[in-house]
């Protein structure tokens, strides 16, 4: 490392609180240990977890960076010890614990990607926190197949717009809910049946395009009152996976339904998984989506840019939740 510069700009927050807490300041370079590599940031990707962070909701695990940021793309500057498949040069985009909103981040080496041919880094940098957690989620927990149906809440969002193309590609059957015309009306260009949550009832609109079955698996980020009508409308042997809360974890439903379909309710989180976990998702990635990503069947869609100092900016963006797609951070670099 002895060709880096010692000192980098990063996003500091001053304190829990509102995007006003976010700004520039300026830190020693992190060192890659073990494992890991050292990225020259190109670009960084804004996610809902940042703005929990943030507020003091969501504190990085053990051992992860306090600066926030899950999601990277850039250029590999160094290499720690027992890194295979890596060299100072190549191009990547990287899930970290934290530390993204920087110049430069550290990431284990094995949750590293190649920049899929035909994205920039721009592109690049909103594909592993969503991807990562769609792929999961919904293709190897939930176990969406060709042939069956899925709906996934707040469609128009980085984790909506990625789990609709995926499912598309993957030859499911798509509903989304989303709020308001133009979004519904995006949804549907992605190959998702869009229903407007503020003037459709989406239980009543999944019985009567289904026929009164259901859809096979379901994507929450919502919960609260959503979940009871999430179990109503599941499929016979159908998923609810739930991914987030944003109307609140504590809900009081009729297990019923659970019992008499034989439903699976279930979730996950991403950040607090251990690296080993993490490695077979970014694996089945590179082999089963990122194909489909050169292809021109997937793409991550960004929505705005900002550059880094004006991290508070693109927080005040995710929170006013007029977004379709991603928000992503930029360095200069990219």
């Amino acid at each position: 490392m002895t060709d880096l510069p010692t000192e980098m700009t990063f996003v500091r927050a001053s304190g829990d609180g509102g995007p006003e807490v976010l700004g520039p300041a300026r830190g020693p370079l992190p060192s890659p240990g073990d494992g890991e590599v050292l990225i020259e940031v190109a670009a960084a990707g804004v996610n809902r977890p940042d703005v929990m962070q943030r507020k003091g909701m969501y504190p990085p695990p053990p051992g992860a960076p306090e600066t926030l940021g899950l999601e990277v793309s850039g250029r590999i500057a160094a290499v720690g010890k027992d890194v295979k498949g890596l060299v100072a040069g190549d191009e990547v985009c990287a899930l970290l614990g934290g530390g993204g909103y920087s110049e430069y981040a550290v990431a284990p080496a094995v949750t590293c990607l190649p920049v899929p041919r035909g994205l920039t880094a721009i592109e690049a940098a909103a594909l592993p926190e969503t991807y990562f957690t769609v792929w999961t989620n919904v293709f190897e927990r939930a176990g969406l197949k060709e042939g069956q149906s899925f709906l996934v809440h707040g469609g128009a969002s980085g984790i909506g717009t990625t789990a609709i193309q995926l499912a598309v590609a993957r030859g499911a059957t798509v509903y989304a809910t989303a709020g308001g015309p133009e979004k519904v009306a995006f949804c549907e260009k992605l190959g998702a049946k869009g229903i407007d949550y503020r003037s459709q009832d989406f239980q009543a609109v999944l019985k009567e395009a289904t026929g009164g079955k259901g859809v096979d698996v379901i994507l929450d980020m919502v919960g609260g009152d959503y979940t009871g009508k999430n179990i109503k409308c599941l499929a016979p042997k159908g998923v609810l996976v739930q991914i987030a809360f944003m109307k609140g974890p504590k809900v009081e439903i009729d297990l019923t339904p659970i019992m008499l379909k034989r439903l699976t309710v279930t979730g996950s989180t991403l950040r607090a998984r251990s690296t080993a976990e993490k490695a077979a998702i970014a694996e089945a990635l590179k082999r089963e989506i990122w194909p489909l990503i050169e292809a021109g069947k997937a793409k991550p869609i960004v929505h705005a840019t900002f550059p880094l100092e004006k991290a508070a900016d693109a927080h005040r963006l995710m929170e006013d939740s007029g977004h379709m797609g991603k928000i992503v951070l930029t360095t200069g670099r990219a």
